[in-house]
């Protein structure tokens, strides 16, 4: 049985998981960290304390619910002071944007090229097979 499930059996849980897999999504949002660092959410220790305890989200079982994966690499580096602290600075928002749109960037065209490969391949098997 899947732990989805298992959270869906009581309204309570059920409700806790679509809370915390909406806040952890929202942390792949450059722009809401840096609303949070400049709130002083980063400097309350019990807010610290909630993203360690959110890391939990790393397991693939829970991981696989997650539309934005890159939130995972953000609560990771949450768990830095450091990090934390540069994320009150908006040109450090703006930077890690940036950072991402050229990774999906990226990301896109060496899919299309591999599709294009593959489709390419496809093509040429089929005509040495007839």
């Amino acid at each position: 049985m899947s732990l989805y499930l298992l959270w869906r059996d009581d309204t309570g849980n059920r409700l806790r998981f679509q809370l915390e897999l909406e806040f952890v999504q929202c942390l792949a949002n450059p722009n809401y960290l840096n609303f949070l660092a400049q709130r002083g959410y980063f400097k309350d220790k019990a807010f610290v304390n909630y993203l360690k305890y959110l890391l939990y989200w790393k397991e693939p079982e829970y991981a696989k619910y997650l539309k934005y994966p890159q939130c995972l690499h953000m609560l990771e580096l949450l768990q830095y002071e450091h990090f934390r602290k540069e994320l009150v600075n908006a040109q450090c928002a703006k930077f890690i944007d940036e950072q991402q749109i050229l990774h999906w960037q990226h990301y896109s065209r060496k899919r299309m090229r591999l599709q294009q490969a593959l489709a390419e391949q496809q093509q040429q098997n089929n005509a040495s097979v007839k």
